[in-house]
């Protein structure tokens, strides 16, 4: 019994490691965890509310966008209500879409403009447990550098998470659509 576990395992772990390093995506910047630089942390906290929170009120308190739904619809309603578009801005709202399944998202407020490839962002809910986290580093890691992807970190484990999230983009911080060149026409 114990040979054909071994057996086995020898043959799972190979191809564990492949189809790992076959679905790394981020083009010309690298995005394994261990090979993203590691950002500076300073003012990333924890806090734990009375009331544990979900990102959707977070956001919406923070931000000052008045949306409703869960985090999956805001960038289609936001359309024609608030500038939509594909650079953060300070005071923004970032989407991801896919969080958590299809048809689900999540909700931060960019606090911080790092770099072009490094923002900084408040939200709620992203572990699980109701926690806010403020300062939190995001990083582009998509192939075009358009801000599409992104990598999260982690702050219980002071790594970057392992999984990339896809970035539907940015709402507001304005009611008036912006007339930037990313702006969505849609």
């Amino acid at each position: 019994m114990k040979r054909i576990a071994v057996r086995l395992a020898a043959a799972i772990i190979p191809v564990l490691g492949a189809a790992g390093c076959a679905s790394a995506p981020g083009g010309n910047y690298e995005t394994a965890s261990t090979l993203l630089p590691s950002p500076s942390t300073s003012g990333v906290r924890m806090e734990m509310p009375k009331t544990p929170l979900e990102c959707v009120p977070y956001a919406r308190a923070r931000s000052g966008v008045r949306l409703f739904g869960n985090a999956g619809q805001w960038w289609v309603s936001a359309n024609g209500h608030y500038a939509r578009g594909h650079t953060p801005l300070l005071g923004s709202v970032i989407v991801l879409t896919g969080y958590a399944g299809p048809g689900r998202g999540h909700l931060g407020v960019v606090s911080a403009l790092v770099s072009d490839r490094e923002i900084r962002v408040d939200h709620a809910n992203w572990l699980g447990n109701g926690s806010i986290i403020l300062a939190d580093p995001f990083v582009d890691v998509s192939p075009d550098n358009d801000w599409t992807e992104v990598r999260v970190w982690n702050p219980l484990s002071g790594m970057w998470g392992l999984k990339t999230y896809l970035v539907a983009g940015f709402i507001g911080p304005s009611r008036t659509p912006r007339s930037d060149r990313t702006a969505a026409t849609d």
